[in-house]
């Protein structure tokens, strides 16, 4: 699995702890780990955690990734922008029985964690705990077990939901301020790991639109 992190400008400052701990648990289970930034604070391109978003809902509806772990000061407004993108579906994790319930009952694809709020002595220790719960499990079996057909019912009629009332990514893209996109995507390493991933042509034609304005 592709696993896209995705730091913004208030937390930047802690992008290598989260980095390290997400690959520490994920990389021996298999999964790659590609960080999009925020790599420091200095940082020319600078994420808000509406920007964390716009990224998720690219990464994900172009199948650059398969699941985005991201955040910010309470993991709220990070949460709040990626539910807003089509096909994103993200929960906030704030420990690790948050991060093992959310796997087992929604399978969402997204997760947005405080980096601020309650992150003190040993923070790492709870990032890593949070992740393995999540990836070393399989997603999606239910909690408790024997609730886990209707819990799968639901997260298809929530898709179903979702398509409805959203519009598509590529229409999200186009009828985004152009300015915000383009700072979204001028990161330091999105265009080496994105169009390397991407599997969208018309997402990845829009964006380097975008980019070439």
């Amino acid at each position: 699995m592709k696993i896209a992190l995705i730091i913004e400008n208030s937390q930047a400052a802690k992008s290598e702890i989260v980095h390290n701990a997400l690959k520490t648990v994920a990389e021996p289970l298999g999964h790659s780990v590609h960080h999009y930034g925020m790599y420091t604070p200095e940082d020319k391109a600078s994420l808000t955690y509406v920007m964390n978003g716009l990224l998720a809902g690219i990464l994900l509806n172009s199948k650059a990734a398969d699941f985005v772990v991201t955040g910010c000061g309470t993991g709220m407004g990070s949460m709040l922008a990626c539910n807003s993108m089509p096909g994103v579906f993200c929960g906030l994790v704030i420990d690790p029985t948050d991060a093992f319930l959310f796997g087992q009952i929604n399978d969402g694809n997204c997760m947005s964690m405080p980096y601020a709020k309650g992150f003190g002595w040993a923070a790492e220790l709870n990032l890593q705990d949070c992740y393995r719960k999540l990836l070393e499990n399989e997603r999606g079996a239910g909690y408790p077990k024997e609730r886990a057909a209707i819990m799968a019912k639901n997260r298809g009629i929530l898709k179903d939901l979702k398509a409805a009332s959203c519009k598509d990514m590529l229409t999200v893209l186009k009828s985004v301020d152009q300015d915000l996109l383009k700072a979204a995507v001028s990161g330091e390493k999105f265009q080496e790991l994105f169009f390397t991933n991407c599997q969208d042509d018309a997402i990845a034609g829009h964006i380097k639109g975008v980019l070439a304005a």
